[in-house]
């Protein structure tokens, strides 16, 4: 009789341009990173394996370090599995690596926070980074920026800041640990680091900061948005093709 191998917990981090994506999360069409790695998965086990991300990503948004897991019997090794992953996938993707984890690790509920970065390039970008970027026409008061920064850093409910409609969260409460702003020639570049980012914050983030910029609001009708819950025009959500996923914190 045939002994059968045991299901392993495997856990990889997944690099991916998201341009031509449809996001991160698995969805009618099947154009999605999840969608992909799923179906070089059946290739190799000869069966379906549902992954479970730490979290999605909107169409059009980049990852240098998603993270997912899956469940799967496999004797070669780590390195030969992510190369079997590897081998069917598009270049836009890439399996940077594979470990075994523990049998109740979750690249979801186990996620002690997050860190995303936002481009924005002032003037017109080339074409070789306008994919990459937010191209913003203007002046920005850096130091009004600086101002908003400051006041939306720490735990606040953001609520004002996240997708319109989509307030299925037991609580939009979130602590922004770190909120760095950086400036290097028309290159300026937002890092948000949180316990938890609710649906296109961070691209919120980023369109309000911009607007703080372009004096389109103050840094203190920004804090107002924190306690009155109410979003306004002037906070857009910055496009999707300026936000990366940079890693997720364990």
């Amino acid at each position: 009789m045939k002994k059968s191998l045991k299901t392993q917990r495997w856990k990889c981090v997944v690099a991916y341009d998201g341009t031509t994506f449809h996001g991160w999360q698995s969805q009618e069409g099947g154009n999605t990173v999840q969608d992909l790695i799923e179906r070089q998965l059946k290739k190799i086990f000869d069966q379906q394996i549902r992954i479970e991300g730490s979290g999605r990503t909107d169409s059009g948004v980049h990852s240098h370090g998603q993270i997912c897991h899956f469940d799967a019997a496999w004797t070669h090794g780590a390195e030969r599995l992510r190369l079997a992953i590897q081998t069917g996938l598009p270049r836009s993707i890439q399996i940077k690596s594979v470990k075994k984890v523990r049998p109740d690790f979750h690249a979801r509920f186990d996620a002690k926070g997050k860190v995303y970065r936002y481009h924005v390039f002032l003037g017109e970008a080339d074409p070789f980074d306008f994919p990459y970027c937010w191209s913003v026409r203007g002046e920005l008061d850096w130091k009004a920026m600086q101002a908003a920064a400051k006041l939306l850093r720490g735990k606040h409910d953001f609520w004002a800041f996240s997708g319109e409609n989509d307030r299925t969260y037991e609580t939009t409460v979130r602590d922004l640990r770190r909120l760095d702003l950086s400036k290097k020639g028309q290159r300026v570049t937002f890092t948000f680091e949180a316990d938890g980012f609710l649906y296109k914050m961070a691209r919120s983030l980023a369109g309000a900061l911009v607007s703080v910029g372009l004096g389109k609001i103050s840094p203190e009708g920004v804090a107002e948005l924190l306690i009155t819950r109410k979003r306004v025009h002037a906070v857009v959500t910055a496009p999707p093709q300026g936000l990366f996923m940079l890693k997720v914190l364990y």
